[in-house]
C-alpha cells in the first residue's frame, strides 16, 4: 500500500467516530432545542378528568349506619369495586389540565354487611372550590347589590291600579300587562 492511501484510510480512521459522536451528540440536541418550540406551538391540549368527583359536602353528609344504597346515592357508584375486597368502596378523582400540577382525590367507605362501618380519605374541595379549579373564565368579582334610600328615591313607586291604562302604555311605549287573567278552564 501506498503512504498517501495508507495515511488516508489512518485519517478516515481517527475521525469518523468523531464525525459520529458530534452528529449523534448534535440530534439530541436538536431534539432538546426543538422541544421547546414542539411545547410552545401546542394549540390544545385535552383535559383529562377520571374518576368519581366528591366533594367536601358529600363527605360531610356520609354517615356510619347508612345502607350501601345510601351511599351509592349520595356518593354515586364506585370507581373501584373489588371481588377481593367486597366490603369496600374506593372513589378516586383525578385531574390532569394543562400547566397545572396533576389533581387526585381518594375517599373509601368500609361496609360491614350492608352497612357503612367507616370511611377515609383525602382533604376534599368544596364545590364552589372545585368549580374554581376547573373554570377558565377570569374570577370576576361582583359588587353587591345594595341600594341607600336616597337612591331609592329616585325611583317612585306607582301601582298599576293607580295610573290609567291609556297613559301607562303610552308612557312605556308597549302594551300594558292584564291585570285580570281568564280562567285555565272552563266554567261547569
Amino acid at each position: 500500500m501506498s503512504v498517501t492511501l495508507r495515511t488516508h484510510v489512518r485519517t478516515t480512521a481517527l475521525v469518523l467516530p468523531a464525525v459520529l459522536a458530534a452528529a449523534l451528540g448534535g440530534c439530541s440536541s436538536f431534539d432538546r432545542g426543538t422541544r421547546g418550540i414542539a411545547d410552545a406551538l401546542t394549540l390544545y391540549r385535552p383535559e383529562v378528568v377520571q374518576g368519581n368527583f366528591v366533594s367536601k359536602e358529600q363527605v360531610a353528609a356520609l354517615q356510619p349506619g347508612m345502607t350501601r344504597l345510601q351511599v351509592r346515592d349520595l356518593l354515586g357508584t364506585p370507581l373501584v369495586t373489588s371481588v377481593f375486597h367486597q366490603n369496600r368502596w374506593d372513589y378516586v378523582f383525578t385531574m390532569k389540565r394543562q400547566g397545572v400540577e396533576p389533581q387526585r382525590y381518594r375517599l373509601t367507605a368500609y361496609f360491614e354487611g350492608d352497612t357503612l362501618a367507616r370511611f377515609d380519605g383525602d382533604d376534599m374541595p368544596s364545590e364552589a372550590e372545585f368549580v374554581q379549579r376547573i373554570s377558565r373564565e377570569r374570577k370576576v368579582k361582583v359588587p353587591p347589590l345594595q341600594a341607600t334610600e336616597d337612591q331609592l328615591a329616585k325611583f317612585p313607586v306607582t301601582s298599576a291600579a293607580d295610573a290609567p291604562a291609556d297613559s301607562a302604555s303610552a308612557s312605556s311605549g308597549g302594551a300594558q300587562p292584564a291585570l285580570r287573567y281568564p280562567p285555565l278552564e272552563p266554567g261547569r
